[in-house]
């Protein structure tokens, strides 16, 4: 079985989870594609880096969910929802979340330039989960509606929505497990 990126479930809300991520690392690469063909075109480069092609030339193990987000998106606090929108080509990072068990420093070095190690912090985020295929109007469709859940629920959403699926391709499309997961600035406690 694939191994899945941990989280704590702080709480379910209407329409979403609120989770807890710790920090973990990711094997990434940046494309110019449409939404709809990135994961594709920045798939070969990431499975070969984890399939050996890095200096101790060792396999990785695959994890779930690869994730895909606009390329340069910055971690800034919302007030309003804002959707995710590319017209023709635009550049995605795409990202494989490396087993849990590896570092920033015990991840083997990609010998690919196109392919960089990660260290994401830990953090909250919204996560909201949806079947079906991987296309942008379906992405930003589940977008919408989980930045209108988490603004409903007084959060405040921190950069853009990212893009994770956890099957591979050949998975019928009505059974693939999708979520968009959005950053939310934490919570401050009831001040005194």
């Amino acid at each position: 079985m694939t191994e899945q990126q941990p989280f704590e479930l702080v709480r379910r809300c209407p329409g979403f989870d609120l989770r807890r991520y710790p920090a973990h690392v990711v094997a990434q690469v940046t494309v110019r594609s449409s939404f709809d063909k990135a994961g594709n075109v920045a798939f070969r480069s990431l499975f070969g880096y984890i399939s050996g092609q890095n200096r101790t030339q060792s396999s990785v193990a695959m994890t779930a969910p690869v994730v895909q987000e606009v390329a340069g998106s910055q971690k800034v606090a919302m007030t309003a929802p804002v959707v995710q929108r590319t017209t023709g080509e635009g550049e995605f990072v795409i990202a494989f979340v490396l087993p849990a068990s590896l570092t920033a420093e015990t991840a083997p070095v990609p010998t690919n330039p196109e392919v960089e190690i990660r260290t994401v912090p830990a953090g909250l985020a919204a996560a909201a989960q949806y079947s079906g295929g991987w296309s942008q109007s379906s992405f930003e469709r589940h977008s919408t509606q989980l930045q209108q859940a988490v603004l409903a629920e007084g959060l405040r959403p921190v950069g853009s929505p990212r893009f994770a699926r956890f099957d591979p391709p050949f998975k019928p499309w009505f059974l693939r497990r999708n979520e968009v997961v959005l950053d939310v600035q934490e919570e401050s406690g009831p001040t005194a």
